[in-house]
């Protein structure tokens, strides 16, 4: 069987195939698009016996279409939640005909028109190895004087599941310092929905599903490593929204894309498109480790900007210093992060306009003169003779009323005319979808990034939408959408004039993470809870979709202050941030000189194992939770690193061996620092003795695999 896009002779039955799993669809004579199949790989004889099946038997109250169609539109035989809902001319819902269809560089799109709307519908589909990217174009293809069309919803794609004994849905929930936590429940008969209308991908839930099937005794789903998992992702950093839906028949749909409820998206003059956001679908018969891996891969070869280059090791100085800023303390921080072996010295919040304090500053992307006399330039100089690379902070959409920016352009924030403009965090949000704002933006962080040698931009965005009024805009709704736009494009924008920058995105911690921000962004700030025992819960949630290549985690400092006055040990900071990309964000000026030298170590450390940690296969080999061992491991080539901890040790009792994965039954693995060499079906099957006792203990473990002479 072929890769890639193969077509039925009638041009009405399609397959698209990965290396293990294929989709297909086909369109009916009465011009339904129908799904066939979604899952192992299918030849396109079989796709064409699936559709040669008669439908199912018509029931009273009950629709023959739903749980079937790939696109469900508001309008005819259909009472499933639309994933198309348009007015105009008076008229509302859809209906359309199919047109015609075609494939270029594996992607296939099939063309549809609504007479009476005159609206132009392009469903396409694009394999990315196993991963299907979804994705709508729409274009009102009236004469110019046509009515407008208003798209009160626009979904980006409609995911329909095979008919399984039940179904488990997995999600990632969560609030500030505590994001992407991992729940797993049984789907009940009704919708499930989850989403953000907050202008932000948001901490409460990350645009992530996954769903098992129970066999057919009743038996559970998948495991990690074992059974059939299907997930899906979206790629936009907006508000938004997926629902699960289990119908009376037991079928299974989900249908997600930008926005939240149903109040409009886009209004269509003649002539005017719209493309939605890629929401991305996956399946897998290797259990939820094996849908991760695909899903990390996905995001490496096809999303992430320059994946393959690992991230350097970044101190950054919010931690030590706060507001109270100055070039000289900076430099002072910046030699004991060299001395560390950092890579990237990020100087955080406080260093431009009148910014001493939240409440002052922000829309005011200059250098406080008071703090840097001479601007940035002469820090960036100092940082990169002490071979590290230099960043700063920014909060580009947001303004503070007491700041030039807003005495000059009040009107620029989003706002309600007459109501009270509500602060967060002392700060208005700037509307993004005027092109003044966006083009104020541009010129002031062009400007930046070209007065002084900046290899890195922490980009961050600390309150949500909550007045998101436009007065006077012919169609205020397009805010919401339009906002995130903007933001794609200034990134965009941004990267392609300075492409030695690299960005982070950053939304008080992990609420704007996303495909879609993934895609012009090298990494993201996870959470703004840097306990290290918290931590692992948080991580163990985000590597469900993403990979460690972006998972930014930092050691600070104990006790933590931030959240908990938790002790910790360096030891178990340090194995806990480095399960992704390694940060610093203590006060160094604090750290005893013992600390520093044991710092270095574990630094110096990462550095070697960091190729296989942000480029390997993730493999969970026991989940954190209560005060039992928790670990993951990552292979790379001949490389393994396994990274272990334990909370607490009870009645003296050994921590059970970790039985290892991805490893080659046949094959012997040296580690280096012991020389002790060990059997791969030994270490599958028996494991690997960890040694960790007492409370907040935590080990590395380096193995290679010894390959025959």
């Amino acid at each position: 069987m072929v890769e890639g896009v193969e077509a039925a002779k009638d041009g009405r039955t399609w397959v698209l195939s990965g290396p293990r799993s294929s989709y297909a669809l086909h369109i009916t004579d009465r011009d339904e698009l129908v799904h066939l199949h979604w899952g192992p790989r299918i030849a396109l004889a079989d796709a064409e016996e699936l559709a040669a099946a008669p439908p199912p038997a018509a029931r009273g109250f009950e629709s023959p279409l739903d749980g079937r169609e790939e696109y469900p539109v508001e309008g005819g035989p259909r009472f499933v939640r639309p994933a198309l809902v348009v007015r105009g001319g008076g008229v509302r819902g859809s209906e359309w005909r199919f047109a015609d269809w075609g494939e270029r560089h594996g992607e296939l799109w099939l063309y549809f028109t609504d007479s009476v709307h005159q609206l132009g519908i392009t469903l396409s589909y694009r394999m990315r190895g196993d991963v299907i990217e979804r994705f709508v174009y729409m274009k009102h293809e009236g004469p110019p004087d046509s009515p407008e069309l208003e798209l009160l919803r626009a979904d980006s794609a409609t995911w329909t599941l095979p008919v399984r004994e039940g179904w488990r849905l997995s999600q990632l929930h969560g609030r500030w310092a505590a994001e992407s936590r991992l729940v797993r429940a049984s789907l009940t008969y009704g919708e499930k929905v989850i989403g953000s209308r907050r202008g932000h991908t948001s901490h409460q839930h990350l645009p992530w599903v996954a769903l098992d099937a129970a066999g057919p005794d009743g038996s559970e789903g998948a495991g990690e490593e074992h059974g059939e998992v299907y997930g899906c992702a979206l790629a936009w950093s907006g508000s938004w929204r997926i629902a699960v839906q289990q119908l009376p028949d037991g079928a299974v749909q989900i249908t997600g894309g930008s926005g939240h409820d149903d109040s409009g998206q886009a209004l269509l003059k003649p002539g005017e498109s719209i493309v939605t956001p890629v929401f991305a679908g996956l399946w897998s018969d290797g259990g939820f480790g094996g849908a991760s891996r695909a899903w990390h891969a996905y995001q490496r070869e096809h999303v992430i900007p320059d994946a393959g280059t690992p991230r350097p090791v970044l101190y950054n100085s919010w931690e030590a210093t706060g507001f109270d800023i100055s070039e000289e303390r900076q430099a002072e921080l910046a030699e004991r992060a060299a001395a560390l072996g950092a890579e990237l010295f990020v100087v955080d919040d406080g260093w431009f306009g009148q910014r001493v304090d939240d409440r002052a500053g922000l829309g005011d992307w200059t250098p406080n003169r008071d703090r840097f006399p001479h601007g940035l330039r002469p820090l960036a100089e100092r940082v990169h003779a002490l071979g590290m690379g230099f960043g700063i902070w920014v909060e580009p959409e947001m303004v503070n009323t007491d700041s030039e920016l807003y005495r000059a352009h009040p009107d620029w924030v989003q706002h309600q005319a007459g109501r009270r403009r509500t602060e967060f965090r002392n700060q208005l949000v700037l509307n993004l979808a005027r092109d003044d704002v966006q083009e104020y933006l541009w010129q002031r962080l062009h400007a930046l990034l070209s007065s002084a040698p900046v290899d890195y931009v922490k980009w961050d965005f600390n309150r949500s939408f909550s007045d998101a009024g436009w007065p006077g805009a012919e169609y205020p709704q397009h805010l919401w959408d339009g906002h995130v736009h903007a933001l794609y494009g200034l990134v965009d924008r941004l990267r392609a004039a300075h492409p030695g920058v690299a960005f982070e995105s950053c939304s008080g911690g992990g609420g704007r993470i996303d495909l879609g921000i993934l895609a012009r962004t090298d990494q993201v700030w996870t959470s703004d809870n840097t306990d290290p025992l918290d931590r692992l819960a948080i991580q163990d949630g985000f590597s469900q979709v993403h990979p460690a290549r972006v998972m930014a985690a930092w050691v600070t400092d104990s006790p933590n202050t931030q959240l908990n006055d938790r002790v910790s040990s360096l030891r178990f900071r340090f194995v806990s941030a480095m399960a992704g990309v390694l940060g610093i964000g203590g006060d160094l000026a604090r750290w005893s000189e013992e600390e520093c030298a044991e710092a270095k170590r574990w630094v110096d450390l990462y550095k070697e194992i960091r190729p296989v940690v942000q480029l390997g296969d993730l493999y969970r080999l026991r989940p954190p939770g209560g005060a039992g061992l928790s670990a993951v491991s990552y292979v790379h080539g001949d490389d393994v690193v396994v990274l272990a901890w334990l909370p607490r040790q009870s009645y003296g009792e050994q921590a059970p061996p970790l039985r290892l994965r991805g490893l080659d039954p046949r094959a012997a693995y040296v580690c280096p620092d012991t020389g002790a060499v060990h059997r791969g079906a030994v270490l599958l099957h028996h494991g690997l003795r960890t040694g960790l006792r007492g409370d907040l203990d935590a080990r590395v473990f380096r193995l290679r695999r010894q390959r025959e002479r």
